[in-house]
This record gives C-alpha cells, sequence and structure tokens, in this order.
C-alpha cells in the first residue's frame, strides 16, 4: 500500500510558496475534520477541544496569511488526550481515526504558520496513512486513490471547488468510519 505524498504533490509545496502550503494543509485538515468532529461529539467534556478544532480548521482556509499563534495552537492541541501516550496503545476504530485527525492538524498548524513544506508533506502523508487504513477495512472504499487525486488538486494552488470537495470527501469518510462501528 502507498502511503507517501506523491512527489509531484512535494515538489509543487516546495516550489508553490507559503499559500500554496497553507490552502494544501487547509483541504488535508478539513477532509478529515469530521474524524474527529462527528467522532468525539458525544464525549462528556470536550466540548472545548472541538470547538477548537473547528475554529482552527475555519482559520487555515486564510491562505493568503499564516496564522500567528501556530506554535500556541500546536501546544495546546498537544494536550488532548489523543496526542497523549499510553500503555494500551490505540485499538478502537474510533479512538484511530480521531487521533489521525487530530495528528494531521498537529502538522498543519506549524504548517500553515511557518510556510513549511516538510510539515506539509507530513500533514499529507498522516491523511494518506489513514485513508490506506480505512481502504484496508472497508471493502472496495477507494479512498486512498481519492485523497491522492485531491492532494494533487490541493497543491495546485487553485483553490476554486476545493472546499466543496473537502468537505464531501470528509463526509464520506465519516460514514466509511461509522460502518465500521459496531451496531
Amino acid at each position: 500500500m502507498r502511503k507517501l505524498v506523491e512527489t509531484a504533490v512535494a515538489e509543487a509545496l516546495r516550489d508553490g510558496g507559503d499559500e500554496v502550503i497553507r490552502l494544501y494543509v487547509a483541504a488535508c485538515t478539513e477532509r478529515m475534520a469530521p474524524l474527529f468532529i462527528g467522532l468525539r461529539a458525544s464525549t462528556p467534556g470536550r466540548e472545548s477541544h472541538l470547538d477548537f478544532y473547528a475554529e482552527s480548521v475555519r482559520d487555515l482556509w486564510h491562505a493568503d496569511r499564516p496564522l500567528a499563534d501556530a506554535a500556541e495552537r500546536v501546544r495546546r492541541l498537544e494536550r488532548f488526550p489523543e496526542l497523549q501516550a499510553n500503555e494500551e496503545g490505540i485499538t478502537d476504530v474510533v479512538d484511530t481515526y480521531a487521533f489521525f485527525a487530530v495528528l494531521t492538524l498537529r502538522h498543519a498548524l506549524p504548517a500553515h504558520g511557518s510556510g513549511n513544506a516538510d510539515d506539509a508533506v507530513s500533514c499529507g502523508h498522516v491523511v494518506l496513512t489513514a485513508m490506506g487504513m480505512l481502504d484496508q477495512n472497508v471493502t472496495g472504499a477507494g479512498l486512498l486513490v481519492e485523497e491522492q487525486r485531491l492532494q494533487s488538486l490541493s497543491s495546485s494552488g487553485d483553490a476554486a471547488g476545493l472546499w466543496d470537495a473537502s468537505v464531501t470527501a470528509g463526509r464520506e469518510r465519516f460514514r466509511a468510519v461509522l460502518g465500521r462501528l459496531p451496531r
């Protein structure tokens, strides 16, 4: 299974400049947002985390300027339970995909703040890894191939239709994960 960001996408991020990087990480995070927001919505005591996550995803779409508080947001995000080490590891479906969504945002924030292409590639890698795992567990899903297509689109610097495509993909992913949960 191929998980790494495609060479052409990585090169477009390195050559495209800060705004291309910001657009790319915003789109990646938007596609993963339902996997945190939707899966954690009914978890008691997580309301401030849900609000912070949604606010951060919204703010990432301001691709014309870096997040001035990216480092502070990373520090806050690193206190989320999904990024805390535990002896049992992550074995639950909900916890696994919520983790990937938080990790995506963890890489997106510094990429947006600094315009660092390596952070953007790490962000894309997390999403590809999550979609590869989901494809392995949902017969005929095709989410990895779709994510590769969307990453290519996201790295083009053309925002037309990108938000809509990212929201639609995020909903499809959320439905796929819900389909894996015991009834």
